[in-house]
């Protein structure tokens, strides 16, 4: 919670709390950590409550929409029914996305003057200096 923040800051703010709360900050700390408290046994009951209606067990990661209707409402079945056609589209994007790549990898290694052993002349007529060395990419990688 406070990794951004130095020593010299957090008592900074310790300071301002003690002169603007004065005798009172131990009560105002106190009622703030019985709120984060209340807030968490509320959130307990309510996940315990769903889980007694519903039959099933329920964390609180499971009430985002999209995750509870996958987990409680969904068949297995009907979850494969729903990938399958965005499955078939994405892989084929894939293969044309790879065969693009391909491509686009062939093209640049036969334009590349180092394939071809010809190296235009220099203005200088000194002889040229060697290629840098071309960089690791992740395009590479995949």
């Amino acid at each position: 919670m406070f990794e951004n923040l130095n020593w010299w800051e957090i008592g900074a703010l310790l300071l301002l709390a003690l002169l603007i709360f004065g005798d009172r900050l131990p009560t105002v700390i106190n009622d703030g950590l019985r709120m984060v408290r209340n807030l968490r046994n509320m959130a307990r009951n309510a996940t315990g409550d769903l889980s007694r209606e519903l039959g099933t067990d329920i964390q609180l990661e499971d009430l985002h929409p999209k995750a509870f209707i996958r987990k409680h409402l969904l068949s297995e079945e009907d979850e494969q029914a729903i990938r399958k056609p965005l499955q078939s589209m994405y892989d084929d994007l894939r293969s044309d996305v790879t065969g693009v790549h391909d491509e686009l990898k062939g093209v640049a290694k036969a334009a590349d003057l180092r394939t071809n052993g010809t190296r235009p002349p220099t203005a200088t007529g000194a002889a040229p200096s060697p290629a840098p060395t071309p960089r690791p990419s992740f395009d590479d990688a995949t």
